[in-house]
């Protein structure tokens, strides 16, 4: 098993790859801890945790809660920074600057806070694996999506600096960027369903298909494994060819 014994934190888990990311790491041996703003509400944790048994739904909300949770946890060996925001098409003379910060906030600032949080924890014990669940947007650029293409930019980014910080401590740092992936923030069933719609997307990907949760959630665990030990500070594809 990939992750046997070890502890792992996934943010804002009911979003993008957190499912496929919490079932994929159980199956691999972790102790899972999951974040969300829904869990605030002790019924949806309770469903949480009946539905992928194992893991542990923490109350926690912010930074400073969440890592204290985690502290109290013992130890901590992978962070998955697993951020969403809407892919909204704007074109520059109609983008709105609240969303556009917004977009920041979500992507870019509030993994930050969260990295801020738990890195001390594994400076202490000499060990840890960081990833930001990302997008591959940025590699190609996408007209008329600047906004969410310069936020991933942005979380991309923070891979590189962040991966040459902590390296000295052992901490690996990188970046998984996804793309026509299946998952319930860009690829929900009502699309799935539009065979047109489908058609033109899976044209631009050569392998000719989307990408299947489980296939993101075992990249996702590959990286926050010990095989992935000597990989850092990098931005990994995963977009079926697309970059």
């Amino acid at each position: 098993m990939l992750l046997k014994d070890r502890v792992v934190l996934i943010s804002n888990v009911t979003k993008f790859a957190g499912r496929a990311a919490t079932a994929a790491a159980l199956g691999e041996g972790a102790k899972v801890l999951v974040a969300d703003e829904s869990f605030v509400d002790a019924d949806r944790r309770k469903a949480w945790e009946k539905e992928f048994k194992g893991s542990t739904a923490l109350a926690a909300q912010t930074p400073v809660d969440i890592g204290a949770a985690v502290k109290a946890q013992g130890r901590i060996d992978a962070l998955v920074n697993n951020d969403a925001w809407p892919a909204t098409r704007a074109p520059l003379g109609e983008a709105k600057l609240d969303e556009f910060r917004a977009a920041f906030e979500t992507m870019v600032v509030r993994p930050f806070a969260l990295t801020q949080h738990i890195a001390p924890l594994m400076r202490q014990q000499g060990y840890g694996r960081i990833l930001f669940v990302s997008s591959a947007a940025p590699m190609r650029g996408i007209a008329n999506y600047s906004m969410y293409v310069s936020a991933r930019a942005a979380a991309n980014g923070l891979v590189s600096s962040l991966a040459k910080e902590l390296g000295k401590d052992q901490i690996t740092v990188n970046g998984l960027g996804s793309n026509y992936v299946e998952n319930p923030d860009y690829f929900p069933p009502q699309l799935l369903a539009n065979k047109e719609a489908m058609a033109r997307m899976t044209a631009q990907i050569p392998l000719g298909r989307l990408g299947k949760p489980q296939e993101i959630g075992a990249t996702i665990c590959f990286l926050i494994s010990e095989g992935a030990g000597f990989v850092t500070g990098h931005v990994l594809p995963h977009a079926g060819g697309w970059a």
